[in-house]
């Protein structure tokens, strides 16, 4: 099933395109799944022959993903040995090739990466393992599992854990997580006693704080700490709720802490006095005519248009009011004069600028600039237009806010030219062989990439709040 039809050829181009199936013997398997006669089959399959088809396509699954695994091996060892003919730097070799593994798997390049190191551990360093997702005796979480609990050995102990624990794969029958991590970390301490300093010490170094969307125009923030300063934080807030709880405070003791959070993190007086900057994305007639067309707030997502309209109303209401002059109007975006603003002393400002879109394809127009940076003004323009990494699946922040035809290379830096990137697509493309290329079809921005094996994606820009979705 994983290996190539010997009459499949690919297109003489070389324009493979990033949703085509490797071969079309894949395709006919893939196609067979979800035929109308196994559907039939199903729906008539008693419950013992349903259970038995569950088992049968979970060890299929473990099966594919062990196939993955030596192919993404065999890949990063190619290119590294082809980067090393070509003389580039050996700790330059091998760029690029987690990003193109993401963009195969369809995953972002952050996941790319754990799925190279999780393929390169298993491939070359953990036989047993890799044996026991081949044969569908273990699933691909749980090599994941081996692979990480074992990261903190040298690559002799590393197998050592792997033949006394994966070798007999009869033993892994019946263990589930909690259990399977027990009994490598048992062996992981009797063979390195120092193992546990090791994971230690690099927990501690993987320290973060992310944020990310939750219901109903909440967020998570979440921090990553070592022990001790983690606990030190909660018991502070802890008792600072407690204390105005005591005094009376009718908020719950949750909302207190979280309030308190936000009020030590930012410095601000009170919680619900954050400035906000109309980088809200939302149509003139749902900002002022009611309507229920979504708006798009920068690093969360899609809000209602109620939820919008209500931001910017107390934004604006603690903002102290106030008419605006001649000079203080809204300005086009792309331009280096102020935006428009209501004055208040007192109170967190509210800022308004205007985006305008083609009517007819709901793209963003920008401006042109000679310069090699990119103007705050247009730095904002690329912000709100992308409004995430522009890379296929890649979600992350924009970062960086990068030339698709190089500066270096003759390449204007306007809007048409710009693309919005995480910092690890940004690296990635400048690896030897990739190519990025604005398209000049009507419609919404959009950007091919080809990577060094000729395989492109597309990249569109997402529809703004009233643009049509096409």
């Amino acid at each position: 099933m994983f290996e190539s039809n010997p009459g499949y050829s690919p297109p003489v181009d070389g324009a493979y395109r990033g949703n085509e199936p490797s071969s079309p013997q894949v395709a006919m398997w893939i196609a067979e799944l979800s035929s109308g006669r196994v559907m039939e089959e199903i729906a008539s399959d008693t419950d013992g022959g349903l259970i038995g088809r569950l088992r049968v396509l979970e060890e299929l699954k473990a099966a594919a993903a062990a196939a993955q695994v030596r192919v993404a091996a065999a890949f990063d060892a190619s290119v590294r040995a082809a980067h090393a003919r070509a003389g580039i730097p050996e700790g330059q070799q091998g760029r690029g090739v987690a990003a193109q593994i993401a963009l195969a798997r369809r995953e972002s390049p952050a996941r790319g990466g754990r799925i190279l190191g999780f393929s390169k551990a298993l491939a070359h360093e953990m036989p047993c393992t890799l044996r026991a997702l081949s044969e569908g005796r273990l699933n691909e979480w749980r090599a994941t599992l081996l692979v990480r609990e074992t990261a903190c050995l040298s690559v002799s102990d590393r197998r050592l854990v792997d033949r006394e624990v994966a070798g007999d794969p009869a033993g892994l029958e019946g263990l589930g997580d909690g259990r399977l991590i027990g009994r490598i970390r048992k062996l992981t301490y009797r063979i390195d006693q120092e193992a546990l300093v090791r994971r230690a010490a690099k927990a501690e170094a993987d320290r973060y704080v992310s944020c990310r969307p939750a219901p109903d125009t909440m967020t998570y923030l979440t921090g990553l700490l070592p022990v001790a300063q983690g606990v030190a934080v909660f018991a502070a807030l802890s008792r600072e709720a407690d204390s105005l709880r005591a005094r009376g405070d009718e908020r719950g003791r949750g909302q207190i802490m979280a309030d308190t959070m936000v009020e030590r993190i930012t410095g601000l007086a009170q919680a619900d006095r954050v400035p906000l900057e109309v980088q809200l994305v939302m149509t003139d007639r749902t900002l002022l005519a009611g309507s229920n067309e979504p708006a798009y707030l920068s690093g969360y997502g899609v809000v209602p248009a109620k939820w919008a309209r209500d931001a910017v109303r107390n934004a604006g209401s603690r903002s102290g009011g106030g008419e605006m002059t001649e000079k203080e109007r809204p300005h086009k975006a792309g331009h280096d004069e102020p935006a428009t603003r209501r004055r208040s002393s007192a109170a967190p400002d509210l800022w308004l600028r205007r985006l305008y879109t083609a009517p007819t394809s709901g793209e963003l127009i920008g401006l042109d600039s000679k310069a090699r940076f990119v103007p705050e003004s247009l730095a904002r323009f690329i912000s709100a237009r992308d409004q995430t990494c522009r890379t296929p699946w890649c979600n992350a922040p924009i970062r960086h806010r990068d030339h698709i035809r190089p500066h270096r290379t003759g390449g204007s830096t306007h809007a048409g030219n710009l693309q919005g990137l995480c910092v690890a697509c940004n690296q990635a493309k400048e690896a030897p062989g990739w190519r990025t290329e604005k398209t000049e079809k009507p419609g919404r921005h959009t950007v091919v990439i080809t990577t060094p094996t000729g395989h492109t994606y597309q990249s569109t820009a997402p529809p703004l709040p009233g643009a049509r979705a096409f």
